[in-house]
Parts: structure tokens; C-alpha cells; sequence
């Protein structure tokens, strides 16, 4: 897999520097980002599968903690703090971990009448000043502030992609990408680029790779 990833991006590659149309580019290059993304994360999942399992030592692994989602609860905001109260009764203030990035946060409770809580936001709507951001604890609830990097009204919590914002489709064969948009670029494309693709059309015809563009022909 990972050869055939560094085989399409030699070719993206080659198209990227002979193309001329700014739209062309900027699909060339976006192509090019996400598969050297799948090249990479290829080659980390190839690495790791030849990492020999560790040999036992005796030593005694630590059990995993089991978390209660906090999925209910309640923010108010202003232009410069986002406030989150959690109602959570018996918090030691000693036994929570709290974990705050500029663009996610993770507060975990431990301990709580035997239960484990853990109140979390893995993308939030915007950025945030993590070492101005706290925790405080009250006697019936606890209160996260989230310092915004830049003073706007917040609309959510939680980040909402752009729904005008074309996205890839994961699930999706990131090959089919390829001919989907070499489709496009042999039909807006000018006449050098269509010949850089009939090149490429003439060697899918030898076996080398499938017809991308068998249907405009």
C-alpha cells in the first residue's frame, strides 16, 4: 500500500509542476496533502505492526479506569469566558485531572461515592487560552472556565463543520479521489495538461493502472 501511495504522489507530483490553472493547482495540491497524510499514517501503521510484543516482567499493570460520560450540562458565555457548570455533589478538589488544549479540553472527577466522572469536549467551537483556563470546585457543582483566545460570540460548544465546506469522504476509496479529479482536470484543463493525461490514459491501457478516464473518451 504505502508503494502505491509514493507511485500516485510522484505522479500528482509531476502534474502539480507542469499545471497552470490555479484551480487545477489547488486541487492537485489538496490531493497531494491527503494522501502524503495516508502515506504517513501507512508507513506508522506498517512500523508498528513490526514492534515485538514487549515480554512480561511481572511487573503489575495498572487497571484501567472506567469514566461516566457528563453529558448533560449547562455553559453560559461571555466576551471573554466560557463558563461550564457541572452538577456534581462530594468533588475532592485533590482528585481531579484536568487537561486543557487551545482547541479541546478533558476534566476528569475521581472517586465520587465510588464512581469515576469524566466531562470532556474534543473539538470546541473555538480556541481557548489553556493555562488561563481552571477548574473550581462548589459544594454542589463545579464550574470549568475557558479563557477565549479571541473575544467573538460563541454559537455552540461544540464545533460544527461548514456544511458549504466540501469535505472527503473517508469511508471512500482515496484512489477513486484520484480519478475522480483527474476527470475534472481533463475537462477544465488546457491542452498541455490534457496531453500529461492521455499519457497517463495510455499507460493504464498496458496494465499499469486502471483507466481512469475511460468514460470521456
Amino acid at each position: 500500500m504505502a508503494e502505491e501511495f509514493a507511485l500516485d504522489l510522484e505522479e500528482l507530483r509531476h502534474l502539480q509542476e507542469i499545471t497552470k490553472r490555479p484551480r487545477i493547482l489547488s486541487l492537485l495540491t489538496s490531493e497531494i496533502r491527503n494522501l502524503e497524510k495516508l502515506s504517513s499514517e501507512a508507513a506508522s501503521s506498517a512500523r508498528a505492526s513490526q514492534i515485538p510484543a514487549p515480554i512480561s516482567t511481572g511487573t503489575k499493570v495498572s487497571p484501567v479506569i472506567n469514566y461516566s460520560p457528563l453529558a448533560s450540562f449547562s455553559w453560559d458565555q461571555d466576551n471573554e469566558k466560557v463558563k461550564i457548570y457541572v452538577s456534581l455533589e462530594g468533588v475532592d478538589e485533590s482528585k481531579i485531572e484536568s487537561e486543557f488544549k487551545p482547541n479541546a479540553f478533558d476534566v476528569k472527577f475521581h472517586d465520587i461515592q465510588g464512581k469515576n466522572y469524566r466531562c470532556a469536549v474534543v473539538k470546541l467551537h473555538k480556541e481557548i487560552v489553556p493555562e488561563k483556563c481552571k477548574v473550581l470546585v462548589k459544594p454542589k457543582r463545579v464550574i470549568i472556565t475557558l479563557v477565549k483566545a479571541s473575544k467573538a460570540n460563541w454559537l455552540d460548544l461544540h464545533f460544527k463543520e461548514d456544511k458549504l465546506k466540501p469535505t472527503m469522504d473517508k469511508a471512500k476509496d482515496p484512489m477513486a479521489g484520484i480519478m475522480d479529479m483527474m476527470k475534472n482536470m481533463y475537462e477544465d484543463g488546457d491542452e498541455e495538461m490534457k496531453k500529461t493525461i492521455a499519457k497517463a490514459w495510455t499507460d493504464a491501457r498496458t496494465g499499469k493502472a486502471a483507466d481512469p478516464l475511460s468514460s470521456y473518451r
